[in-house]
């Protein structure tokens, strides 16, 4: 079974708002502190990776929540705008991580949907961590982007009516030229050989011709009498792809404590038996261990679980560790109107697993990412609104 973003009961999050609407509205805790694991604990909807049963489901037309890979952009033609593509510390094109599907009521945002990209390299986001904690900095340096794009129902990209569930549904527009290294982002510069094959960096047109096995130095002749150049990504670096499907955590929390009540606990006794209050309560003066020993609690529900999200006011992050959380003054304003930002979902380590990130010194690794968007979710005038992500590391040493 299958939830919506929202907790709705429906056979797919893809056709979700043109099922039903819902009043959704986010709003900032009043505290400093972001996150209080003693406060009362607000419904999550979690998401799991699955490779896709069919791959047409990954195409942007049938609006997927997806990781690894490509991008299936919602705006398939304005793109975010030059250099926002970038690491702000080496230079390279960011790499996608995942996107969510999130629609919210407004006509303006009948579709919508979260797009998250990192760098790969790990010393960027050591960087990335002193850069975070700096308030109203002229210009924030990231490893870690986020864009929002959103849609009204009547829009010249898709139909106004749900996609066909069989994979014939067309796209209506043609996209903008990608990059056929990556596949991520605007191919703006051109093979001068076959004047066919596109790239979104320089970097990624030698990558393409350096390539083993992929190499356009051999195929660029025979290109240059072809009809048109492949359309997929050539890297053969891009994390891999799967579907992101989602599930209740309350709905997992019943089925927990029923199989707890007739066949036995899964679970350490402490939690079952109402002493897990008392192990917290132990651990005082020692922050992190108590965040990392309510984080298991929580996650021990659904140990696969690589995303938490919920569009509740009062919803708050799962922090695996005390220190390095952020206050109400770190997390900034929306670029576009100036607004607040409240939290909307995290990104678990759980991930790096699927993604077949070996453990090493230079391995990427976090302890969440989290993501903060614009309350008001704001039109502007951008096709696609970067938002803020705030990266906690398992150990916090490198912060300033």
């Amino acid at each position: 079974m299958e939830f919506d973003l929202n907790g709705a009961n429906i056979s797919s999050l893809r056709i979700s708002p043109f099922d039903e609407e819902e009043d959704e509205v986010q709003n900032n805790d009043t505290e400093d502190d972001i996150s209080d694991e003693e406060e009362e604990r607000i419904p999550m909807t979690l998401g799991f990776v699955d490779k896709a049963k069919n791959k047409w489901s990954l195409h942007r037309q049938y609006f997927p929540s997806k990781a690894g890979g490509s991008p299936a952009w919602l705006d398939p033609v304005n793109l975010p705008l030059e250099k926002s593509n970038l690491c702000d510390f080496c230079g390279d094109p960011l790499q996608f991580l995942l996107q969510v599907y999130a629609p919210l009521s407004e006509e303006w945002t009948f579709h919508r949907s979260l797009f998250v990209f990192m760098c790969p390299s790990m010393a960027c986001l050591l960087r990335d961590q002193h850069e975070q904690w700096k308030r109203h900095p002229e210009k924030l340096s990231r490893s870690v982007k986020v864009f929002r794009c959103q849609l009204p129902r009547d829009n010249s990209f898709y139909s106004s009516e749900a996609p066909n569930e069989d994979g014939t549904e067309p796209s209506l527009t043609a996209g903008a030229p990608l990059c056929n290294w990556c596949g991520t982002w605007k191919g703006d510069k051109i093979c001068g050989g076959c004047r066919r094959v596109r790239y979104c960096s320089g970097k990624h047109q030698t990558a393409h011709w350096r390539s083993s096995g992929l190499s356009h130095k051999v195929s660029c002749r025979q290109l240059e009498t072809s009809a048109k150049s492949t359309e997929l990504a050539a890297s053969n670096s891009l994390w891999p792809e799967y579907e992101i499907t989602n599930e209740d955590e309350c709905e997992l929390d019943t089925e927990m404590s029923a199989y707890n009540d007739t066949a036995g606990s899964l679970i350490p006794r402490t939690r079952v038996d109402g002493s897990h209050t008392k192990l917290l309560k132990d651990l005082e003066g020692d922050d992190d261990k108590r965040s990392w020993a309510f984080f298991q609690e929580r996650i021990s529900l659904a140990p696969d679980q690589i995303l938490r999200y919920s569009s509740d006011a009062k919803a708050k992050p799962l922090w695996p560790v005390s220190s390095g959380r952020p206050s109400r003054p770190d997390i900034p304003k929306c670029n576009c109107c100036g607004g607040t930002r409240g939290f909307e979902f995290q990104v678990l380590p759980q991930l790096l697993y699927y993604f077949h990130v070996k453990d090493g010194e230079d391995s990427l690794d976090w302890a969440t990412i989290v993501v903060y968007t614009c309350e008001a979710s704001c039109q502007g005038n951008e096709a696609y609104k970067e938002e803020f992500a705030w990266v906690q590391l398992a150990s916090q040493s490198s912060q300033s």
